[in-house]
């Protein structure tokens, strides 16, 4: 399959850094302060961090969200209550990159592990509204950048956040934080060892249903609100066409609002995919405009009531499902 994105590579580390963040679980509404738990307390910056450090824990962790379920993680700015939550826990779990306020209470904290997720696999450059391919033609990127000025939203230096996206990219954070897990917590290390071995087997499993499920597709061509399909794309041979970039709140030109409509009639695109966690409104008004359907394809930022699914897994088959009938799969 012709994948129509721009991937430029970016050196990402492999080894694990030492651990020092405690986690809130970002599907449930406890608040309870991370510290002198009893057990070892990790901070995680928003749901797929919380998630793996509660299936790697299991019962010797407890977990503290930054993120609030419903919260859009990207507008999340840290409280006085929350820095103080970080001194006191045992490990800090976070993506940097994706949310600036973290990034500086992590990088101001004395905590002695702090886990970067982007640290533990290698992140690329994926598209803005100006990264499709050559079919489309790249003649309206500069004029997208110029517009909006918004080519790489948020300054996502180290390269695209959405790792979670990807089974693959997820089982291998998954294991830097295990390792992690087991150096600063060497009591449990055998747990956290087998325990990661568990959730890598489920993500491999997840990856060959996707695999399997999006083989025979009438069109590889999705259209998304933001750009956070990037890696999933890459991975099953697929195009992302966002109508905005990697910041979900940007609203996009006019050109590339014509351009998608180009688009959706030439590759036969049927659908117009919106998330839970930001206004469907460009999406609504896009597909109106070209008769298309809208469905939601969840980026898996954060559980709600709303979600199609009560964990990660959950969600991610229903994505797939949403894929499945939006490409046309048999």
């Amino acid at each position: 399959m012709n994948v129509r994105r721009r991937h430029i590579s970016a050196v990402a580390l492999t080894a694990v850094a030492a651990l020092g963040f405690g986690t809130l679980t970002a599907c449930s509404s406890d608040s309870a302060a991370a510290g002198d738990t009893g057990t070892f307390d990790v901070v995680a910056s928003f749901y797929p961090m919380a998630f793996l450090a509660e299936r790697i824990g299991g019962d010797h962790v407890h977990v503290t969200s930054l993120t609030q379920p419903g919260q859009e993680p990207h507008d999340l700015e840290i409280s006085a209550k929350q820095t103080a939550q970080l001194e006191e826990s045992d490990a800090a779990l976070y993506l940097k990159g994706l949310q600036p306020s973290v990034d500086d209470a992590i990088g101001q904290s004395p905590i002695a592990t702090k886990i970067d997720a982007a640290e533990l696999t290698a992140l690329e450059e994926h598209g803005t509204e100006a990264g499709h391919g050559e079919e489309h033609g790249d003649e309206h990127g500069d004029e997208h950048a110029d517009e909006d000025g918004h080519g790489h939203d948020h300054d996502h230096e180290g390269g695209d956040p959405h790792i979670w996206l990807d089974p693959v990219k997820y089982a291998e954070v998954a294991e830097g934080v295990g390792k992690a897990f087991q150096k600063a917590d060497p009591d449990h290390a055998a747990d956290y060892r087998k325990n990661t071995a568990t959730l890598v087997k489920d993500l491999k499993a997840l990856d060959q249903k996707f695999h399997a499920g999006l083989a025979n597709r009438k069109t590889d061509v999705f259209v998304t609100t933001h750009a956070a399909f990037g890696y999933l794309a890459e991975r099953y041979g697929l195009t992302e066409e966002a109508i905005s970039g990697l910041d979900p709140d940007t609203e996009p030109s006019g050109a590339r609002v014509k351009e998608l409509q180009k688009i959706a009639k030439e590759d036969g695109v049927t659908t117009v995919f919106y998330e839970t966690l930001v206004s469907d409104r460009t999406a609504k008004t896009l597909a109106g405009d070209t008769g298309l359907r809208t469905d939601v394809l969840d980026p898996v930022e954060g559980i709600t009531d709303h979600s199609r699914g009560e964990d990660y897994f959950q969600v991610m088959e229903a994505n797939l499902t949403a894929l499945r009938t939006a490409l046309g799969a048999r």
